[in-house]
């Protein structure tokens, strides 16, 4: 197959307009530094607090509407050792849209954060918040490797580019513009994008639908024919891991630094909660078009189509079913249309992971440990190259696996297993304390790596129950592990930090001992509100008073 060029063309067409977009709205984010009375550090990383409401919705949806999102969910899709009862992305995203909106939201935005490790910095210390950090900014890195991934193996099987070249150009692409503008210019090339999403994936279902080689979806959903059904089933010694796998979907984006950016960029808690609802309805809409195309995928007779035999799954290209399926099932013009919604999701994707990972490191490490002194001008250079660094690292790990599931699975696993319970502990029980939060770390995180993980070889050490062989022949764990782990992680933060609480309040312990100073805490915090009440009896006392003279008159 010979080089594309208008497919080319068109590609190039489309990095002009990001790449043009993002240059326009650095140059708006420095008007907007002028006016605004907050510093630099925070114009670049949350707009000034005061990002339009639609920009929001469109920033916060295109951020997890991903280019892992859109293959990753026709790759469940067409896989017949999953179907689409487990393409689960949209689904959970509303869960994680509601609690963010409701619960997570206000504790967040009333203390004006930063960044979501603000709390853990203000409470632990600096250095337990360090190690804290880690798991959230693997993850940030391995949210650009997958994202990275989808694009790299759309381009080189449409356009017939080689894989690195489709990774690099795209990876340098998202850096330069995020360089520039910071979160302006990610939120409004996020705009471009995502409209570009909707557009060009409603385009190609019709074409998609209608092809020769393929069969009615609405016969194979339920009926084996070139595969099994494509809507797949869930067995009742599956229910656990689809009920995991849903979960971690659903608490796991809690706890991503870039769902906080955007909440903490918004000029109110109302409009914080307007955006969440909203993006939670267009990210069940653009789910849609994906499943669609992994279920034509499923019901394609391959050897009718210049793609042949073996099949895509049986050569073990499902990872690559979407821009495959593009190929081969619709007209060239088509297929070049459907890989820019799938650079669009990427790029979307990849400025928000990458701007997240630079603000944990700027605002939490070089500014509050580092360097506490540091000037505006500093602070800006700091981003850029950490936004430089993180595109690199998750640049260099999308040649060590080509499947988008992996690299998505992982990263949210991490968010979950151990910074969902960290998270929820820190804003939402005062008892928690630097003592409960090291074991839950070190409980979370070693019980994930004995709990294996099949999709990057990692043996079980530690079998739940129902642990087996899948359909592919992978030890798999098929009890909700995960959730129990996050679960068990809660349990020992809360209880151990009760339990140091109470060894050093009462003395059992010499408070020299007390290196996350639980009861000079604890005094402080009775301290606060001692005055807190009576202030509020002075108030009292002093309105009453008033009504009396009133009343007397």
């Amino acid at each position: 197959m010979a080089l594309n060029i208008p497919g080319l063309v068109v590609m190039a067409l489309f990095y002009l307009l990001i790449l043009g977009t993002g240059i326009w709205a650095s140059l708006r984010s420095k008007k907007e530094e002028k006016k605004c009375t907050g510093d630099g550090m925070e114009i670049t990383l949350l707009a000034g607090r005061n990002i339009n409401l639609l920009v929001g919705i469109f920033t916060l949806t295109a951020t997890w509407v991903g280019g892992g999102f859109i293959l990753g969910i026709a790759e469940a899709t067409y896989n017949p050792t999953l179907g689409a009862v487990w393409a689960l992305m949209p689904v959970p995203y509303v869960l994680t849209f509601f609690l963010g909106g409701f619960f997570f939201a206000k504790p967040m935005r009333e203390n004006k954060y930063v960044t979501m490790m603000d709390p853990f910095q203000k409470k632990y210390g600096n250095v337990l918040a360090s190690a804290l950090i880690f798991p959230a900014l693997v993850a940030d890195v391995l949210w650009v490797a997958r994202t990275l991934v989808s694009l790299g193996g759309t381009m080189s099987v449409i356009l017939d580019l080689p894989y690195v070249y489709s990774i690099i150009i795209s990876s340098v692409v998202a850096i330069i513009y995020t360089l520039l503008g910071g979160l302006y210019s990610v939120a409004y090339t996020d705009v471009i994008q995502l409209i570009l999403i909707f557009i060009s994936l409603w385009v190609c279902v019709p074409f998609m639908m209608t092809n020769p080689h393929s069969v009615d979806i609405s016969l194979t959903a339920y009926n084996v024919t070139f595969q099994a059904p494509w809507v797949g089933t869930v067995e009742l010694d599956e229910a656990g891991k689809w009920f995991d796998d849903f979960m971690l979907l659903a608490l796991g984006g809690l706890a991503y630094q870039a769902f906080y950016q955007r909440i903490l960029s918004s000029s109110s808690y109302t409009q914080a909660q307007v955006t969440c609802f909203a993006s939670s309805a267009c990210c069940l809409v653009l789910g849609i078009p994906s499943v669609l195309i992994g279920a034509v995928a499923a019901s394609t007779d391959w050897n009718s189509t210049s793609y042949g035999l073996p099949t895509p799954y049986e050569r073990d290209q499902a990872g690559s079913i979407l821009p495959i399926a593009l190929q081969y099932l619709t007209p060239p013009y088509v297929s070049v249309i459907g890989i820019g919604a799938v650079a669009a999701a990427v790029m979307s994707s990849m400025d928000s992971a990458l701007l997240s990972s630079a603000s944990l490191f700027s605002s939490n490490i070089y500014k509050n440990i580092i360097r506490k002194q540091a000037s505006d001008c500093e602070m800006q250079w700091v981003i850029r190259i950490s936004v430089v660094v993180v595109g690199l690292a998750g640049t260099g790990l999308t040649f060590l696996d080509s499947s988008v599931l992996v690299f998505w699975l992982v990263g949210v696993d991490m968010s979950y297993t151990i910074m969902f319970p960290q998270l929820v502990c820190i804003l939402f029980f005062k008892v928690s304390n630097g003592y409960g939060a090291i074991v839950g770390y070190i409980m979370g995180l070693v019980m994930r790596i004995l709990s294996g993980e099949p999709l990057i070889g990692l043996p079980p050490a530690i079998q739940f129950p129902g642990c087996r062989l899948d359909k592919e022949g992978k030890l798999t764990q098929y009890f909700p592990f995960r959730t129990a782990i996050m679960l068990i992680s809660l349990m020992s933060i809360l209880l151990v930090s009760l339990l140091a609480s109470i060894i050093f309040n009462k003395g059992l312990l010499p408070e020299k001992w007390d290196v996350f100073n639980v009861k000079r805490r604890q005094r402080a915090t009775s301290k606060v509100a001692h005055v807190k009440r009576t202030n509020s009896e002075k108030e009292g006392a002093a309105v009453a008073k008033q009504l009396l003279d009133t009343t007397s008159c």
